[in-house]
């Protein structure tokens, strides 16, 4: 039976043309589904179907989505995340915060992502609070100075002053949210690609409210701060106190990407 699936012509180019057409005419795509963005059922039979290829290095993975959450797409991912990325349709499940390490010059920081609701302007935005658990170095610095937030001005954050006030947008950067879970900080590359600048070790389990926002703004706010700036909020108000406090004391960095992926 015919499908009701949208191949963009990006997904087209990379699976072709043949296996598009089957596709679309039901011999290679299923009826029901799991939304790769909302997690929920869908059925290609009977609403429009989004077709999203995740590609990695050496494979590529096809999954659906509705048509209402995302477009259809390609998103390109390292060979790891998208490893990850197929754990979490098959059934690896992430239940705490993951954490990737950074190198420094003798020392290793972790960072530590809490994903939130921030309200801005009556409307609510998904964000994620970075924050190490101890100082960054530069590579191959001896100084015992944090250079966290330095390094991340000079990527192009910006300070914050005022947390009602949305975050500029930052060029090359983005989230990726695949399956559903938070996979990535994705950071400029070479020769127009990006690589991860966080990269969780299992993928983060996202709050149905953060999701939704995400899916809606098409936009993450990153909010940064030094070790012991922030701490684990266990509540979002909680959360808004403590971004409030650390851009008073001139102690926070932000800025807006784009939601990769689903």
């Amino acid at each position: 039976m015919p499908r009701m699936l949208d191949v963009s012509n990006d997904v087209r180019a990379e699976i072709g043309d043949a296996e598009a057409d089957r596709l679309l005419a039901g011999e290679d795509a299923p009826g029901s589904y799991d939304c790769t963005s909302c997690r929920t059922p869908g059925n290609s039979e009977q609403e429009r179907t989004s077709t999203v290829l995740f590609v990695g290095d050496e494979t590529a993975v096809l999954a659906f989505a509705h048509a209402t959450c995302i477009p259809s797409q390609v998103v390109r991912v390292s060979e790891e995340q998208l490893r990850g990325a197929v754990r979490s349709i098959t059934g690896g499940d992430a239940t705490r915060p993951p954490a990737a390490p950074i190198p420094t010059n003798d020392r290793q920081a972790t960072l530590g992502i809490t994903c939130g609701l921030v309200l801005i302007r009556g409307e609510l935005y998904p964000a994620l609070v970075v924050e190490p658990n101890g100082p960054i170095a530069r590579p191959g610095s001896t100084s015992l100075d944090d250079d966290f937030l330095p390094l991340l001005l000079e990527h192009g954050f910006a300070p914050v002053t005022d947390v009602n006030e949305r975050p500029a947008p930052i060029e090359g950067w983005s989230a990726l949210l695949a399956m559903g879970k938070l996979h990535a900080v994705l950071q400029p590359g070479t020769n127009g690609t990006q690589s991860a600048w966080w990269q969780a070790h299992q993928p983060l389990a996202v709050s149905d409210g953060w999701r939704a926002a995400a899916n809606k703004e098409h936009t993450v706010l990153m909010y940064a701060a030094p070790s012991g700036t922030i701490g684990h909020q266990p509540r979002e108000d909680l959360m808004r106190q403590a971004l409030e406090q650390a851009a008073a004391k001139g102690l926070l960095v932000a800025a807006a990407m784009p939601l990769a992926g689903t």
